[in-house]
Parts: C-alpha cells; structure tokens; sequence
C-alpha cells in the first residue's frame, strides 16, 4: 500500500504523437516548390488542400467538403452559410468549449444553452422543450460524447431546425453505423494540436447542400476560383451566389492539408490506439468509491483522446482537494466546476456575450466534471499508473469527508 501512495506519473498531458515521416516528407515538398497559397498551383497541378477536400469527403460519405484555418471558423462560417445573422437565437450546449458559443456570438447571434446530463450529452428533454426559441442547433459533441442523434434528429426535424454538428471531438466516431458530422445539414471537424488529426490549427467542413457548401467556399475567401475546388458543387451553383456571399478570407493552406492526408488514412489506427488507453483507465477507476464512470452506450462508436468521471454532489474543497493531490503525483486533471476559467476550462456562466440563464440542474454535474486528456504518448502501462493515482486520491480524500461527517 505504501507503495501505491508513492507512485509519480512523470508524462506530459500536452506531448502530442510526433508528425508521420510521410507527412514530414509531404510538407517539405511543398516547402521546397513554394506553392503554399491553396490556389498557387502550377500547370494541372490539383494542390493538397483540394486533394484533403476530396479524401475526407469520401471518407466522410459526404459530396462537399472545405478545408478552413480553424474548426472554430468552420463553425462560423456553417452559421454564415445558412444565413444566421444579427439578433438570431441559436441552441447549443450548456457543457461545450469557448469557441462554439464564440462561433454563434461572432455572427451576431444569440446562444440560448440546452442542459446537460450526467452522460455528458445534451440533454433531450430540455432540447424539446427549447426546440420553438430558435431555427438552428449547433450540436457540440463535447468530449466526444454522443447523446442519441436517433432522438435528437426527430425532435429537430419536428420543430423545423436545422443540425450543425460540432465534431471537433469526435472525428472518427459514429452513432448507430452513421459517422458523426452525418447526421446535420453540417458537419465541423478541428485538425488543432489537441484532435484527432494535427495541423496546429485547421478545420474541416462537410455537408450534402450544394447551396450551404458554394456559400462556404465563398465566404472561406475563393474569390473566383472555386473551380479549383474538388470535393464542390458545379459552377452553376456558385452562380447563384458568388455576387452576394462576403470574403471572410479563412482557407486552408496546401502546409497545412500535405501535413494531414497521411494522417487521414491512419485514422482508424489511431482511434484504435485511443481507445486502448481509454478502456485501460476506465477499468482502473470503476467502482472508485464517490466516482463515477461515464457508461458509452452500445450504438456510439467513440474516439478516447480523452477521459471524464463524475465527482458528483462532492463540495468545492474536496474536488479541489483531489485536482492539487493528484496534481502533486503528476496526473493533470481539469474541473469544469471551478469558478473562474482557467486555460481551456470554462463554462456557460464565464461567457457574458450571451444573455444569462439559469440551468441548476446543469450546474449541479458541471460542479463535478474532471477532464483529462490522453495522448497516444502515453503507454498502457502509463494509463494503469494513472488510474492507480487518481483511484488512490479521490479514496482517500472520499473517506476523509465521510471522517468529518
């Protein structure tokens, strides 16, 4: 036992897998011609950038495809694309990252805050009950968890609003057999340091609408030269709408897209890889008394680039107390329940563009959220040790509150 309790995690939660030699390779080629601009291309040269489109859209099942600067533009430019503007409510989640209801207050929008469950998934009812404030949903699969998008699309569909999808977690993942980003009128995906494939930043945008999709490559800043595009609609298309759609210049370079296509196709390897690690910390903190392990339902096909359990009902000191004493063995652990936000961390409450709103059942599970990430650097055997230190200091720090009554 003694032992145990004196056991050090000595790994970075923010040490990334190294960029495949392919990719490494692929980008100093790009280097080396100088044709960095995705529409700088030389003779009947069709670029990276138009290539990635065209890769991820077959991958995805999906007709267009755009590859942007960052998910977070991609979100913005979905919102611009469907024609959301100035004074416009639009739903999201209460439990989700800065930049979603960011996208929504960059456009002029109202965010108005669905309610979360101990899933970690919106929750349906209070959707249903929200369904008539606004036309659009920006659906944040935050952390990579799936609510039942079988539920969620026919309480949409009946109220008449329209799916933006938030996959900026789940790249890889599906509901039911159907790819996340499938099942909206829009998918987002991020290519930041932190996802599933890395750019440093980027962002990917899929959708079925020829119309949604020659918006967004006009708003991405294509000036005229959508036709350079792969995974886009016919000329036609961008007729309707080329005279009327702002440049709000936000494309992805052929750098950026050379860095990602091998990582594309080693996709499914590296979700294995996470789901590994995953399963090997899930494992190590079932059945820790005063936590609580999220259960994945059947139908979701998940990607584990990180890990979530409940310290639910458990007072401010105490989650406090575990974060600094797991801290101390070096296991870095985030709290979606702390007041003020730090770094990445926050919630519905830190973001004042949006109105207020009152959530109290909300508030009650974001009180006791702890993230943690899991890089593919991280070894099986790493994920066991930390499991075997948070086990012990949420124990321990559980059996002393019930000490003092």
């Amino acid at each position: 036992m003694t032992l145990l309790m004196t056991e050090r995690f000595t790994g970075n939660f923010t040490q990334q897998d190294p960029i495949p030699e392919e990719a490494i390779a692929a980008a100093v080629e790009v280097m080396r011609h100088g044709r960095i601009h995705r529409y700088n291309l030389a003779g009947d040269e069709q670029g990276d950038t138009a290539l990635l489109e065209q890769e991820f859209a077959q991958i995805m099942g999906a007709k267009y495809c755009l590859a942007v600067a960052s998910g977070g533009y991609a979100l913005a430019t979905a919102l611009r694309a469907i024609g959301v503007g100035q004074g416009d409510k639009v739903l999201t989640n209460a439990f989700t990252l800065a930049p979603v209801p960011g996208a929504i207050a960059s456009v002029g929008g109202t965010p108005i805050y669905v309610g979360v469950t101990e899933d970690l998934t919106i929750d349906l009812e209070d959707l249903a009950a929200k369904a008539q404030d606004a036309k659009v949903l920006m659906l944040s699969h935050m952390r990579g968890h799936l609510c039942d998008m079988d539920r969620l699309m026919e309480i949409c569909t009946a109220a008449g609003v329209t799916v933006i999808e938030d996959c900026a977690h789940t790249m890889g993942a599906s509901w039911n057999g159907t790819l996340s980003g499938r099942h909206g009128l829009i998918g987002c995906y991020s290519c930041q340091t932190y996802k599933h494939v890395n750019s440093g930043e980027g962002g990917l945008l899929i959708t079925d609408d020829a119309e949604v999709a020659a918006r967004a490559i006009m708003l991405s800043g294509s000036y005229m030269l959508y036709s350079r595009h792969l995974a886009a609609p016919e000329p036609e298309v961008f007729e309707r709408v080329k005279y009327d759609t702002p440049n709000i210049s936000g494309r992805m370079d052929n750098l950026r897209a050379a860095i990602l296509r091998p990582q594309l196709r080693d996709l499914n390897t590296q979700v294995d890889r996470w789901n590994e690690r995953y399963r090997t910390l899930e494992a190590g903190l079932r059945d820790t008394p005063g936590l609580t392990v999220i259960e994945r339902p059947e139908a979701e096909v998940y990607v584990g680039s990180s890990i979530q359990f409940l310290l639910l009902d458990w007072s401010p000191e105490a989650v406090q107390e575990v974060l600094t004493r797991c801290g101390a063995r070096g296991v870095e652990l985030k709290w979606f329940g702390v007041p003020e936000p730090v770094a990445f961390t926050s919630r519905y409450d830190s973001w004042r563009y949006a109105p207020a709103q009152s959530l109290p059942d909300s508030d009650r599970i974001l009180a006791g959220i702890i993230d943690m990430r899991v890089p593919l650097t991280f070894s099986l055997e790493d994920c066991a040790l930390i499991a075997r230190i948070i086990r012990a200091e949420v124990s321990a720090v559980w059996q002393a509150q019930g000490a003092d009554g």
